[in-house]
């Protein structure tokens, strides 16, 4: 049995992708893809319909732990987390280009961040606010 961890990280959130041979089940915090709203799902299974694409059936399980972050953060670092996870279990080079050509992100994480506060102010742009009565 071939298994695999890959992870991705997205603001605060970190996801952990194993990946096994299997039927094609995906699952995040051990809940079917299904259970998510919609649009969280076309977004997840966005790296799954395009490795379908070009693999034809897939033949393998993800399940994916993820923590910390929001809800939006979680599901593209799961996102991440995926695709890097079939590149890696594949090991095809057609799948890895169908998937930059369609989005950069795919593979390669959004390494912004929340920017640090500055001293003695409330916010990282804000200043404190004077009255000059």
């Amino acid at each position: 049995m071939n298994n695999l961890v890959v992870t991705g990280k997205r603001k605060e959130a970190i996801a952990k992708a194993t990946i096994v041979d299997g039927t094609g089940k995906i699952t995040i915090n051990k809940k079917p893809i299904s259970s998510y709203p919609h649009l969280l799902q076309l977004e997840v299974s966005e790296p799954i319909i395009i490795a379908n694409d070009v693999l034809g059936k897939l033949n393998f399980d993800i399940s994916v732990n993820v923590k910390g972050g929001g809800v939006s953060g979680q599901i593209q670092a799961s996102r991440l987390a995926i695709s890097r996870a079939i590149v890696e279990f594949t090991k095809n080079e057609d799948v890895k280009r169908a998937f930059i050509s369609y989005d950069r992100t795919l593979l390669i994480a959004d390494t912004r961040r929340k920017e640090t506060c500055k001293p003695g102010d409330s916010k990282a742009r804000a200043m404190r606010q004077t009255s000059f009565r």
